[in-house]
Protein backbone atom coordinates (compact mmCIF):
# COMPACT_ATOMS: atom_id res chain seq x y z
CA UNK A 1 0.00 0.00 0.00
CA UNK A 2 1.41 3.34 -1.18
CA UNK A 3 2.15 5.91 1.69
CA UNK A 4 -0.39 8.91 1.46
CA UNK A 5 0.95 13.01 2.05
CA UNK A 6 -2.16 14.00 3.32
CA UNK A 7 -2.71 17.63 1.88
CA UNK A 8 -4.73 20.16 4.13
CA UNK A 9 -3.79 18.62 7.25
CA UNK A 10 -0.28 19.45 7.99
CA UNK A 11 3.33 21.17 6.13
CA UNK A 12 4.03 19.67 2.63
CA UNK A 13 7.66 19.22 2.64
CA UNK A 14 10.24 19.19 -0.69
CA UNK A 15 10.80 15.48 -0.10
CA UNK A 16 6.71 14.75 -0.24
CA UNK A 17 6.25 16.71 -3.25
CA UNK A 18 9.74 14.23 -5.02
CA UNK A 19 8.07 11.32 -3.63
CA UNK A 20 4.79 11.98 -5.00
CA UNK A 21 6.44 13.49 -8.23
CA UNK A 22 8.09 10.06 -8.65
CA UNK A 23 5.39 7.68 -7.75
CA UNK A 24 7.00 6.80 -4.45
CA UNK A 25 3.65 8.41 -2.22
CA UNK A 26 0.18 9.44 -3.19
CA UNK A 27 -2.14 12.10 -2.17
CA UNK A 28 -5.29 12.34 0.09
CA UNK A 29 -6.85 15.48 0.80
CA UNK A 30 -8.22 16.13 4.61
CA UNK A 31 -11.53 14.66 4.77
CA UNK A 32 -12.71 16.30 8.08
CA UNK A 33 -15.41 18.39 8.43
CA UNK A 34 -13.82 20.92 9.81
CA UNK A 35 -11.37 20.98 6.50
CA UNK A 36 -14.56 20.93 4.33
CA UNK A 37 -16.40 23.22 5.74
CA UNK A 38 -12.97 25.83 5.66
CA UNK A 39 -12.71 25.25 2.12
CA UNK A 40 -16.37 25.47 1.50
CA UNK A 41 -16.94 28.91 3.35
CA UNK A 42 -14.45 30.44 1.04
CA UNK A 43 -16.38 29.39 -2.42
CA UNK A 44 -20.08 30.47 -0.40
CA UNK A 45 -18.73 33.65 0.40
CA UNK A 46 -17.65 34.16 -3.31
CA UNK A 47 -20.97 33.03 -4.55
CA UNK A 48 -22.56 35.20 -1.77
CA UNK A 49 -21.08 38.66 -3.11
CA UNK A 50 -21.67 37.15 -6.65
CA UNK A 51 -25.67 37.45 -6.14
CA UNK A 52 -25.15 40.69 -4.17
CA UNK A 53 -23.39 42.21 -7.78
CA UNK A 54 -20.47 42.66 -5.47
CA UNK A 55 -17.16 43.27 -7.53
CA UNK A 56 -14.61 41.00 -7.21
CA UNK A 57 -11.41 40.87 -9.30
CA UNK A 58 -11.12 38.06 -11.86
CA UNK A 59 -15.07 37.14 -11.20
CA UNK A 60 -16.87 40.27 -12.04
CA UNK A 61 -13.85 42.15 -13.93
CA UNK A 62 -11.76 41.26 -16.46
CA UNK A 63 -7.83 40.14 -15.62
CA UNK A 64 -4.62 42.73 -14.74
CA UNK A 65 -4.84 45.46 -17.09
CA UNK A 66 -8.73 44.81 -17.55
CA UNK A 67 -9.66 45.04 -14.07
CA UNK A 68 -11.38 48.26 -14.68
CA UNK A 69 -13.90 46.41 -17.34
CA UNK A 70 -16.89 45.10 -15.76
CA UNK A 71 -17.98 42.02 -16.56
CA UNK A 72 -21.95 42.08 -16.91
CA UNK A 73 -23.72 39.02 -15.22
CA UNK A 74 -25.14 36.81 -18.04
CA UNK A 75 -20.99 36.35 -18.71
CA UNK A 76 -19.60 36.12 -15.76
CA UNK A 77 -19.11 31.86 -15.64
CA UNK A 78 -17.80 31.83 -19.31
CA UNK A 79 -14.85 33.92 -17.99
CA UNK A 80 -12.66 31.28 -16.54
CA UNK A 81 -13.04 29.48 -19.46
CA UNK A 82 -11.94 32.52 -21.88
CA UNK A 83 -8.88 32.84 -18.77
CA UNK A 84 -7.63 29.73 -19.48
CA UNK A 85 -8.08 29.36 -23.39
CA UNK A 86 -6.13 32.64 -24.13
CA UNK A 87 -3.10 31.55 -22.12
CA UNK A 88 -3.21 28.46 -24.22
CA UNK A 89 -0.15 29.51 -25.95
CA UNK A 90 3.15 28.32 -24.21
CA UNK A 91 5.90 26.87 -26.34
CA UNK A 92 9.02 25.02 -25.91
CA UNK A 93 9.63 21.67 -24.86
CA UNK A 94 6.81 19.76 -22.50
CA UNK A 95 8.00 19.00 -18.56
CA UNK A 96 8.30 15.73 -17.59
CA UNK A 97 5.48 13.40 -16.54
CA UNK A 98 7.27 13.51 -13.02
CA UNK A 99 7.67 17.32 -13.48
CA UNK A 100 3.53 17.67 -14.25
CA UNK A 101 2.94 15.65 -11.12
CA UNK A 102 4.97 17.64 -9.22
CA UNK A 103 3.21 21.01 -10.18
CA UNK A 104 -0.45 19.50 -9.69
CA UNK A 105 0.70 18.58 -6.25
CA UNK A 106 2.11 21.79 -5.85
CA UNK A 107 -0.99 23.19 -6.72
CA UNK A 108 -3.11 21.50 -5.04
CA UNK A 109 -0.70 22.66 -1.71
CA UNK A 110 -1.78 25.97 -2.26
CA UNK A 111 -5.40 25.90 -3.37
CA UNK A 112 -5.81 23.52 0.54
CA UNK A 113 -4.39 26.24 2.47
CA UNK A 114 -8.57 27.15 2.24
CA UNK A 115 -7.89 30.80 1.16
CA UNK A 116 -8.58 30.56 -2.93
CA UNK A 117 -12.71 30.68 -2.82
CA UNK A 118 -12.67 27.23 -4.48
CA UNK A 119 -14.76 23.98 -3.80
CA UNK A 120 -13.47 20.94 -2.02
CA UNK A 121 -15.05 19.07 -5.66
CA UNK A 122 -12.32 20.91 -7.18
CA UNK A 123 -9.59 19.80 -5.20
CA UNK A 124 -10.79 15.95 -5.21
CA UNK A 125 -10.15 16.44 -9.10
CA UNK A 126 -6.74 17.55 -8.84
CA UNK A 127 -5.98 14.46 -5.86
CA UNK A 128 -7.33 12.00 -8.48
CA UNK A 129 -5.51 13.04 -11.40
CA UNK A 130 -2.00 12.84 -9.16
CA UNK A 131 -2.98 9.61 -7.76
CA UNK A 132 -3.72 8.31 -11.73
CA UNK A 133 -0.60 10.21 -12.84
CA UNK A 134 -3.06 11.82 -15.29
CA UNK A 135 -1.04 14.66 -16.16
CA UNK A 136 -1.41 17.77 -18.70
CA UNK A 137 1.28 18.53 -21.23
CA UNK A 138 2.59 21.81 -19.70
CA UNK A 139 5.34 23.45 -22.58
CA UNK A 140 8.12 24.94 -20.07
CA UNK A 141 8.12 28.72 -21.67
CA UNK A 142 5.70 31.78 -21.40
CA UNK A 143 6.00 32.23 -17.73
CA UNK A 144 7.22 36.10 -16.00
CA UNK A 145 6.64 34.07 -12.69
CA UNK A 146 3.68 37.49 -12.05
CA UNK A 147 0.84 37.35 -12.31
CA UNK A 148 2.71 33.72 -11.29
CA UNK A 149 2.52 30.88 -13.59
CA UNK A 150 -0.33 31.87 -15.67
CA UNK A 151 0.39 30.40 -19.53
CA UNK A 152 1.33 26.60 -18.17
CA UNK A 153 -1.12 26.35 -15.28
CA UNK A 154 -3.53 27.29 -18.03
CA UNK A 155 -2.85 23.83 -19.17
CA UNK A 156 -3.93 22.33 -15.98
CA UNK A 157 -7.02 24.65 -15.89
CA UNK A 158 -7.86 23.04 -19.25
CA UNK A 159 -6.97 19.80 -18.44
CA UNK A 160 -9.72 20.02 -15.63
CA UNK A 161 -12.27 21.24 -17.62
CA UNK A 162 -11.90 18.45 -20.39
CA UNK A 163 -9.73 20.48 -23.13
CA UNK A 164 -6.42 20.15 -24.61
CA UNK A 165 -3.81 17.06 -24.12
CA UNK A 166 -3.26 14.42 -21.16
CA UNK A 167 -0.49 12.14 -20.53
CA UNK A 168 -1.44 9.19 -19.72
CA UNK A 169 0.06 5.61 -18.94
CA UNK A 170 2.65 7.35 -21.19
CA UNK A 171 0.41 8.43 -24.01
CA UNK A 172 -0.46 11.71 -25.09
CA UNK A 173 -4.50 11.78 -25.20
CA UNK A 174 -7.12 14.23 -25.28
CA UNK A 175 -8.31 15.17 -22.01
CA UNK A 176 -11.68 14.62 -21.99
CA UNK A 177 -10.90 10.77 -23.01
CA UNK A 178 -8.78 10.56 -20.09
CA UNK A 179 -11.04 11.62 -17.99
CA UNK A 180 -13.93 9.66 -19.18
CA UNK A 181 -11.73 6.42 -19.09
CA UNK A 182 -11.07 7.34 -15.41
CA UNK A 183 -14.91 8.05 -14.21
CA UNK A 184 -13.68 11.57 -13.28
CA UNK A 185 -16.32 14.17 -14.65
CA UNK A 186 -14.70 17.14 -16.16
CA UNK A 187 -14.95 20.03 -13.49
CA UNK A 188 -17.23 23.17 -15.09
CA UNK A 189 -15.24 26.15 -13.13
CA UNK A 190 -17.05 28.05 -11.27
CA UNK A 191 -15.80 32.37 -11.45
CA UNK A 192 -12.98 32.65 -8.98
CA UNK A 193 -11.67 28.85 -9.91
CA UNK A 194 -9.85 29.58 -13.60
CA UNK A 195 -7.78 32.56 -11.78
CA UNK A 196 -7.45 30.62 -8.42
CA UNK A 197 -5.88 27.53 -10.64
CA UNK A 198 -3.64 30.00 -12.65
CA UNK A 199 -2.69 32.74 -10.59
CA UNK A 200 -0.18 31.31 -8.50
CA UNK A 201 3.59 29.98 -8.33
CA UNK A 202 3.28 26.67 -8.70
CA UNK A 203 5.14 25.67 -11.99
CA UNK A 204 8.80 27.25 -10.38
CA UNK A 205 8.19 25.74 -6.68
CA UNK A 206 7.47 22.66 -8.05
CA UNK A 207 10.54 22.62 -9.94
CA UNK A 208 12.44 24.37 -6.89
CA UNK A 209 11.29 21.56 -5.31
CA UNK A 210 12.99 19.18 -7.29
CA UNK A 211 15.93 20.96 -8.12
CA UNK A 212 16.63 21.48 -4.46
CA UNK A 213 16.48 17.02 -4.05
CA UNK A 214 19.10 16.67 -6.64
CA UNK A 215 21.33 19.38 -5.79
CA UNK A 216 21.66 17.97 -2.02
CA UNK A 217 22.59 14.93 -3.68
CA UNK A 218 24.94 16.22 -6.13
CA UNK A 219 27.03 18.13 -3.22
CA UNK A 220 27.43 15.00 -1.47
CA UNK A 221 28.78 12.96 -4.65
CA UNK A 222 30.91 15.94 -5.39
CA UNK A 223 32.45 15.60 -2.08
CA UNK A 224 33.00 11.61 -2.61
CA UNK A 225 34.62 12.52 -6.15
CA UNK A 226 36.82 14.62 -4.38
CA UNK A 227 37.90 12.21 -1.62
CA UNK A 228 38.53 9.69 -4.98
CA UNK A 229 40.31 12.36 -6.66
CA UNK A 230 42.47 12.71 -3.48
CA UNK A 231 43.26 9.38 -3.65
CA UNK A 232 44.53 8.71 -6.82
CA UNK A 233 46.82 11.88 -6.65
CA UNK A 234 48.09 10.88 -3.62
CA UNK A 235 47.29 13.92 -1.82
CA UNK A 236 47.36 15.37 1.37
CA UNK A 237 44.69 14.23 3.76
CA UNK A 238 45.75 16.85 6.52
CA UNK A 239 44.20 19.50 4.34
CA UNK A 240 41.14 18.16 5.80
CA UNK A 241 42.10 17.90 9.50
CA UNK A 242 39.60 18.75 11.67
CA UNK A 243 41.54 21.30 14.24
CA UNK A 244 41.95 23.21 10.46
CA UNK A 245 38.15 23.76 10.34
CA UNK A 246 37.25 24.49 13.14
CA UNK A 247 39.14 27.63 13.26
CA UNK A 248 36.44 28.32 9.99
CA UNK A 249 33.05 27.57 11.57
CA UNK A 250 31.08 27.50 8.35
CA UNK A 251 28.72 24.21 9.25
CA UNK A 252 28.14 22.66 5.89
CA UNK A 253 31.95 23.75 4.85
CA UNK A 254 32.84 21.50 8.27
CA UNK A 255 30.61 18.90 7.16
CA UNK A 256 31.97 18.30 3.65
CA UNK A 257 35.64 18.39 5.55
CA UNK A 258 34.51 15.72 8.16
CA UNK A 259 33.08 13.52 4.88
CA UNK A 260 36.49 13.75 3.11
CA UNK A 261 38.04 13.02 6.34
CA UNK A 262 36.69 9.93 6.94
CA UNK A 263 36.81 8.91 3.62
CA UNK A 264 40.46 9.13 3.36
CA UNK A 265 40.80 7.30 6.83
CA UNK A 266 42.65 10.21 7.81
CA UNK A 267 42.84 9.63 11.73
CA UNK A 268 44.30 6.36 10.81
CA UNK A 269 46.84 6.51 8.13
CA UNK A 270 47.27 10.02 7.20
CA UNK A 271 48.77 9.52 3.58
CA UNK A 272 51.99 10.83 2.95
CA UNK A 273 52.13 13.42 -0.65
CA UNK A 274 54.90 14.77 -2.95
CA UNK A 275 53.53 18.10 -1.97
CA UNK A 276 52.90 20.05 0.74
CA UNK A 277 50.36 21.36 -0.37
CA UNK A 278 47.83 20.06 -2.79
CA UNK A 279 46.00 22.40 -5.58
CA UNK A 280 42.66 24.02 -4.65
CA UNK A 281 40.43 21.94 -6.34
CA UNK A 282 41.17 19.88 -4.01
CA UNK A 283 42.57 21.67 -1.11
CA UNK A 284 39.71 24.02 -1.40
CA UNK A 285 37.19 21.57 -2.08
CA UNK A 286 35.45 21.61 1.05
CA UNK A 287 35.02 25.37 0.95
CA UNK A 288 33.17 25.16 -2.41
CA UNK A 289 31.01 22.08 -1.83
CA UNK A 290 30.63 24.20 1.48
CA UNK A 291 28.87 27.34 -0.12
CA UNK A 292 26.09 25.00 -1.53
CA UNK A 293 25.92 22.72 2.12
CA UNK A 294 25.49 26.06 3.78
CA UNK A 295 22.86 27.29 1.56
CA UNK A 296 20.47 24.45 1.12
CA UNK A 297 19.05 25.34 4.63
CA UNK A 298 17.70 28.85 3.60
CA UNK A 299 16.52 27.85 0.52
CA UNK A 300 14.74 24.92 1.99
CA UNK A 301 13.01 26.77 3.89
CA UNK A 302 12.14 29.08 1.05
CA UNK A 303 10.97 26.75 -1.23
CA UNK A 304 8.58 25.54 1.51
CA UNK A 305 7.21 28.31 2.64
CA UNK A 306 6.09 28.99 -0.87
CA UNK A 307 5.09 25.24 -0.98
CA UNK A 308 2.91 25.97 1.85
CA UNK A 309 1.61 29.46 0.75
CA UNK A 310 -1.76 30.64 -0.41
CA UNK A 311 -0.07 32.80 -3.39
CA UNK A 312 -3.39 33.42 -5.94
CA UNK A 313 -5.21 36.84 -6.41
CA UNK A 314 -7.22 37.62 -4.68
CA UNK A 315 -7.34 36.14 -1.02
CA UNK A 316 -10.18 35.04 -0.55
CA UNK A 317 -11.18 35.02 3.73
CA UNK A 318 -14.65 33.08 3.86
CA UNK A 319 -14.68 32.98 7.47
CA UNK A 320 -13.92 36.89 7.94
CA UNK A 321 -15.65 37.48 4.30
CA UNK A 322 -13.53 39.56 3.11
CA UNK A 323 -11.57 39.79 -0.52
CA UNK A 324 -7.90 40.66 -0.18
CA UNK A 325 -6.11 41.78 -3.47
CA UNK A 326 -2.46 41.84 -3.49
CA UNK A 327 0.58 40.16 -5.52
CA UNK A 328 1.01 36.74 -3.24
CA UNK A 329 1.66 35.41 -6.94
CA UNK A 330 5.23 37.22 -7.18
CA UNK A 331 7.45 34.63 -7.09
CA UNK A 332 10.57 36.44 -6.06
CA UNK A 333 11.63 34.37 -2.99
CA UNK A 334 11.75 31.40 -5.90
CA UNK A 335 13.79 33.01 -8.13
CA UNK A 336 16.30 34.36 -5.78
CA UNK A 337 16.77 30.86 -4.55
CA UNK A 338 16.86 29.32 -7.94
CA UNK A 339 19.44 31.93 -9.07
CA UNK A 340 21.34 31.10 -6.03
CA UNK A 341 21.30 27.37 -6.70
CA UNK A 342 22.72 27.93 -10.08
CA UNK A 343 25.60 29.79 -8.85
CA UNK A 344 25.97 27.00 -6.25
CA UNK A 345 25.60 23.81 -8.40
CA UNK A 346 27.43 25.14 -11.76
CA UNK A 347 30.34 25.90 -9.02
CA UNK A 348 30.84 21.86 -8.40
CA UNK A 349 30.94 21.00 -11.90
CA UNK A 350 33.94 23.92 -12.65
CA UNK A 351 35.89 21.92 -9.08
CA UNK A 352 34.88 18.79 -10.89
CA UNK A 353 36.27 19.77 -14.16
CA UNK A 354 39.38 20.74 -12.67
CA UNK A 355 40.18 17.81 -10.73
CA UNK A 356 39.60 15.83 -13.73
CA UNK A 357 42.16 17.72 -15.31
CA UNK A 358 44.70 17.02 -12.34
CA UNK A 359 44.43 13.27 -12.85
CA UNK A 360 44.44 13.24 -16.72
CA UNK A 361 47.55 15.02 -16.67
CA UNK A 362 50.82 13.44 -15.97
CA UNK A 363 52.22 16.74 -15.18
CA UNK A 364 50.26 17.07 -12.15
CA UNK A 365 49.06 13.38 -11.30
CA UNK A 366 51.80 11.87 -9.53
CA UNK A 367 52.86 8.93 -11.73
CA UNK A 368 48.81 8.16 -13.03
CA UNK A 369 49.46 7.04 -16.92
CA UNK A 370 48.03 9.88 -19.53
CA UNK A 371 44.34 10.14 -19.64
CA UNK A 372 43.82 7.50 -17.35
CA UNK A 373 44.38 4.83 -19.90
CA UNK A 374 44.09 1.31 -17.83
CA UNK A 375 45.85 -0.51 -21.05
CA UNK A 376 48.95 -2.60 -21.16
CA UNK A 377 52.18 -0.77 -21.67
CA UNK A 378 52.53 -2.30 -25.19
CA UNK A 379 49.50 -1.22 -26.42
CA UNK A 380 49.37 2.29 -24.75
CA UNK A 381 50.34 4.56 -27.89
CA UNK A 382 47.27 3.58 -29.23
CA UNK A 383 44.82 3.84 -26.18
CA UNK A 384 43.48 7.34 -25.10
CA UNK A 385 41.58 6.51 -22.19
CA UNK A 386 39.37 9.47 -21.28
CA UNK A 387 40.88 11.75 -23.11
CA UNK A 388 37.36 12.85 -25.03
CA UNK A 389 35.64 12.29 -22.02
CA UNK A 390 37.68 15.21 -20.44
CA UNK A 391 36.73 16.94 -23.45
CA UNK A 392 33.10 16.41 -22.94
CA UNK A 393 33.77 17.43 -19.08
CA UNK A 394 34.86 20.86 -20.56
CA UNK A 395 32.24 21.56 -22.69
CA UNK A 396 28.98 20.87 -20.06
CA UNK A 397 31.20 22.98 -17.56
CA UNK A 398 31.19 25.47 -19.77
CA UNK A 399 28.09 25.44 -20.61
CA UNK A 400 26.83 25.11 -17.37
CA UNK A 401 28.98 28.50 -16.19
CA UNK A 402 27.35 30.39 -19.14
CA UNK A 403 23.65 29.77 -17.42
CA UNK A 404 24.36 31.73 -14.13
CA UNK A 405 23.24 34.94 -14.91
CA UNK A 406 20.55 35.69 -12.66
CA UNK A 407 17.03 35.36 -14.71
CA UNK A 408 15.68 37.66 -11.87
CA UNK A 409 17.52 40.92 -12.87
CA UNK A 410 16.07 40.50 -16.70
CA UNK A 411 12.34 41.28 -15.25
CA UNK A 412 9.96 43.17 -18.31
CA UNK A 413 7.15 45.58 -18.03
CA UNK A 414 4.15 43.29 -19.92
CA UNK A 415 1.04 43.14 -20.31
CA UNK A 416 0.05 46.90 -20.58
CA UNK A 417 2.17 47.61 -17.98
CA UNK A 418 0.38 46.48 -15.29
CA UNK A 419 2.59 43.77 -14.50
CA UNK A 420 5.72 45.66 -14.26
CA UNK A 421 8.07 44.07 -12.36
CA UNK A 422 7.93 40.75 -12.32
CA UNK A 423 10.25 37.44 -11.18
CA UNK A 424 11.47 35.46 -13.37
CA UNK A 425 11.58 33.21 -11.16
CA UNK A 426 10.29 30.10 -13.59
CA UNK A 427 12.78 31.11 -15.87
CA UNK A 428 15.48 30.75 -12.99
CA UNK A 429 14.01 27.43 -12.23
CA UNK A 430 14.33 25.92 -16.05
CA UNK A 431 17.94 27.55 -15.57
CA UNK A 432 18.70 25.49 -12.84
CA UNK A 433 17.34 22.29 -14.23
CA UNK A 434 19.40 22.22 -17.24
CA UNK A 435 22.60 23.25 -15.14
CA UNK A 436 22.08 19.98 -12.98
CA UNK A 437 21.52 18.01 -16.11
CA UNK A 438 25.21 19.45 -17.42
CA UNK A 439 26.61 18.87 -13.40
CA UNK A 440 25.09 15.10 -13.03
CA UNK A 441 26.83 14.63 -16.13
CA UNK A 442 30.12 16.21 -15.28
CA UNK A 443 29.92 14.05 -12.04
CA UNK A 444 28.87 10.96 -13.98
CA UNK A 445 32.14 11.48 -15.89
CA UNK A 446 34.34 12.57 -12.34
CA UNK A 447 33.04 9.52 -10.48
CA UNK A 448 33.88 7.03 -13.74
CA UNK A 449 37.42 8.70 -14.33
CA UNK A 450 38.27 9.17 -10.29
CA UNK A 451 37.34 5.15 -9.71
CA UNK A 452 39.86 4.54 -12.29
CA UNK A 453 42.57 6.46 -10.78
CA UNK A 454 42.07 4.93 -7.19
CA UNK A 455 42.14 1.25 -9.35
CA UNK A 456 45.77 2.15 -10.99
CA UNK A 457 47.10 3.33 -7.82
CA UNK A 458 45.97 -0.36 -6.47
CA UNK A 459 47.10 -1.84 -9.75
CA UNK A 460 50.90 -0.12 -9.52
CA UNK A 461 50.87 -0.76 -5.85
CA UNK A 462 50.90 2.55 -4.73
CA UNK A 463 47.90 1.61 -2.37
CA UNK A 464 46.70 -1.44 -0.85
CA UNK A 465 42.97 -2.22 -1.24
CA UNK A 466 42.51 -2.75 2.59
CA UNK A 467 43.71 0.91 3.07
CA UNK A 468 40.44 2.33 2.26
CA UNK A 469 38.17 2.96 3.74
CA UNK A 470 34.74 1.10 3.59
CA UNK A 471 32.98 3.60 1.96
CA UNK A 472 35.51 4.45 -0.91
CA UNK A 473 35.63 0.59 -1.97
CA UNK A 474 32.13 0.17 -2.20
CA UNK A 475 31.86 3.41 -4.62
CA UNK A 476 33.97 2.25 -6.60
CA UNK A 477 32.59 -1.71 -6.24
CA UNK A 478 29.34 -0.19 -7.94
CA UNK A 479 30.78 2.03 -10.27
CA UNK A 480 32.88 -0.82 -11.95
CA UNK A 481 29.29 -2.90 -11.66
CA UNK A 482 28.30 -0.26 -14.30
CA UNK A 483 30.83 0.57 -16.12
CA UNK A 484 34.13 -1.72 -16.64
CA UNK A 485 37.77 -0.78 -16.19
CA UNK A 486 38.98 1.22 -18.87
CA UNK A 487 41.20 -0.88 -20.81
CA UNK A 488 41.02 -0.49 -24.18
CA UNK A 489 39.09 2.56 -26.13
CA UNK A 490 35.65 1.77 -26.48
CA UNK A 491 32.18 3.80 -26.71
CA UNK A 492 31.27 5.12 -23.23
CA UNK A 493 28.22 7.23 -24.36
CA UNK A 494 25.74 4.47 -23.17
CA UNK A 495 27.71 4.12 -19.68
CA UNK A 496 27.73 7.81 -18.87
CA UNK A 497 24.28 7.74 -19.63
CA UNK A 498 23.48 5.13 -17.78
CA UNK A 499 25.28 6.99 -14.80
CA UNK A 500 23.57 10.08 -14.96
CA UNK A 501 20.44 8.20 -14.78
CA UNK A 502 21.81 6.38 -10.86
CA UNK A 503 23.19 9.66 -9.87
CA UNK A 504 19.56 11.32 -10.86
CA UNK A 505 18.03 7.86 -8.60
CA UNK A 506 20.65 8.42 -5.92
CA UNK A 507 21.70 5.06 -7.22
CA UNK A 508 25.16 5.86 -4.50
CA UNK A 509 24.96 5.70 -0.57
CA UNK A 510 26.30 8.92 0.68
CA UNK A 511 26.99 10.36 3.80
CA UNK A 512 24.49 10.56 6.62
Amino acid sequence: MKQLVVFGDSHITIEDIVAIAFGKKGVQLNQSDNYIALIRRGASFLEKLLKEDGVIYGVTTGYGDSCTVFVPPHLVHELPLHLSRFHGCGLGRHFDEHHAVAILATRLASLGQGFSGVRYRLLQQLELMINHRATPIIPEEGSVGASGDLTPLSYVAAAMVGERDLRYKGEKRPAIDVLNELGMEPVGLLPKEGLAIMNGTAVMTALAALAWSRAEYLSQLTTRITALASIALMGNSGHFDEKLFSVKPHQGQQDVARWIRSDLNHHEQPRNSSRLQDRYSIRCAPHIIGVLRDALPWMKRDIENELNSANDNPIIDGEGEHVLHGGHFYGGHIAFVMDSMKNCVANLADLMDRQMALLMDTKFNHGLPANLSGSEESRRTINHGFKAVQIGVSAWTAEALKQTMPASVFSRSTECHNQDKVSMGTIAARDCLRILDLTEQVAAASLMVACQGVEIRCRQGDIQNNELAESIRNTCSRLFEQSDFLQEDRVLENELRNLVTLIQTKHWALYD
